[in-house]
């Protein structure tokens, strides 16, 4: 694998599935980058000059202050203008004559010390120290003056604006509304997609879905318009099928009951009548592999119940049939249409074995039916074939050594029908395993 493939298998690994997070995904990836982008540019150039700004009016409020004490260094005038700097700009004052400053590096926390310092740079011109962390909430500024140390107290309020606070919260805050109104918009519009696939799988399923209609974006009603008409047309076709049968049907079983009807008063042959029941007994099975399921509804029923009838009826027919079900399982389907698949899958089983099990359980979203048998079994490269009709693995065309050739066929058309399917394994007793998948 080239690393190409391996980063696409990747970013595939970690992307959303459903449409509606892809779809918000498109939504917000640009709305991310562009909020960061604007966030940065606005942070830098706010910061920069909004907080030198306020950093540079301190610096000067302590650089007046400094020039007022050096005009009258008498104690009475620095009383003075300590006064007048605690009323007017907010700087609590206090000097400690021959002072000095300690040997101390600043230490530079943020942004707002970093202007700070720029700003005192440029407007004192002589050994400074800041203290940002000993009172809570305040700056401490000493000054080193030639007689002393200035302290300078002031509140944190003025070197720093929230207004970089309040437009992050307003940015964030308005990006999380927007999205939540690009969810409820997005779901609406996938909602439309969703019901379109439940609908269609319903109608794989074998299930009626009456209450479907097309709506939605333009593009999804034309699916959805589409998915009507092709059902519509199956429904159709199914339908006139199931009376060109039945037409057929009728049509076929009155000469046989005629042409039975003239040996009984005649007292005609064995063998002719034995010819007849067989055609009557092939006339049953192709209108029923051409039936279908016909106009049968899905309705919940006990498949626990289910096989036992079948099973109960296979042995009364001479077989031995072992059942177990492991709980009550309660399923949609055409019940008729399962019950004419499973007869012809345990039949076939009891003509070539000695003994059969049947095992039925539910496995995550489907029920699993599984006959065992300890007959012949069938080759690995005849399995596909049974399931076409006509096709006998017994090459005679005899129906009493093979039967007609359907039973497969239509044991497999009955259970794709309800949206399920037919599987042939190695069964352990030494003969074949028929696993027959249905959804729930």
């Amino acid at each position: 694998m080239s690393i190409r493939q391996g980063i696409k298998q990747g970013i595939k690994r970690y992307l959303p599935k459903s449409l509606l997070y892809r779809s918000l995904l498109i939504l917000i990836t640009p709305l991310v980058i562009l909020q960061v982008i604007s966030g940065l540019i606005f942070y830098e150039s706010h910061w920069t000059k909004i907080s030198l700004q306020l950093s540079r009016n301190v610096a000067g409020d302590i650089a007046m202050v400094i020039a007022q004490m050096r005009r009258d260094p008498a104690p009475a005038n620095r009383v003075r203008v300590f006064e007048m700097a605690a009323r007017h700009m907010a700087l609590q004052l206090s000097f400690e004559a021959q002072g000095i400053l300690p040997n101390v590096p600043h230490v530079v926390d943020g942004k707002m010390e970093v202007t700070l310092i720029k700003a005192l740079n440029e407007a004192l011109g002589r050994p400074y120290r800041i203290d940002t962390g000993s009172v809570e909430r305040m700056v401490l500024i000493e000054v080193q003056l030639t007689d002393g140390v200035l302290r300078v107290l002031t509140s944190r309020k003025r070197l720093f604006s929230t207004t970089t606070y309040v437009f992050i919260i307003w940015m964030v805050g308005s990006s999380m509304i927007l999205l939540a109104v690009a969810t409820v918009f997005m779901r609406n519009q996938v909602r439309p997609i969703r019901r379109l696939a439940e609908a269609a799988d319903e109608f794989g399923k074998g299930r009626d879905v009456p209450k479907f209609k097309a709506e939605g974006a333009t593009e999804v009603r034309q699916a959805a318009t589409a998915f009507i008409a092709m059902r519509d047309r199956i429904a159709r076709q199914i339908s006139q099928r199931t009376e060109m049968l039945a037409g057929v049907s009728h049509d076929l079983r009155t000469p046989l009951t005629r042409m039975k009807l003239e040996l009984e008063l005649t007292g005609g042959g064995e063998g002719i009548k034995q010819d007849i029941a067989e055609m009557e007994h092939m006339v049953e099975e192709y209108l029923a592999f051409a039936r279908g399921e016909g106009g049968e509804d899905a309705v919940p029923t006990s498949l626990g119940d289910l096989l036992q009838s079948v099973t109960t009826q296979s042995r009364r027919k001479g077989g031995v049939v072992d059942l177990h079900v492991e709980s009550e399982m309660t399923v949609p389907l055409r019940r008729n249409g399962i019950r004419r698949a499973l007869t012809n899958l345990i039949d076939n089983a009891s003509r070539f074995a000695d003994h059969i099990s049947v095992r039925a359980g539910r496995r995550d979203d489907r029920v699993e039916i599984t006959i065992d048998d300890d007959g012949p079994g069938i080759p690995a490269d005849k399995r596909d074939e049974v399931f076409k009709p006509f096709f006998r693995i017994e090459p005679s065309r005899n129906p009493g050594t093979g039967g007609v050739g359907l039973g497969m066929t239509i044991a497999r058309d009955v259970v794709r029908a309800h949206g399920g399917d037919i599987e042939l394994t190695d069964s352990p007793g030494g003969g074949l395993r028929v696993r027959v998948l249905l959804p729930v």
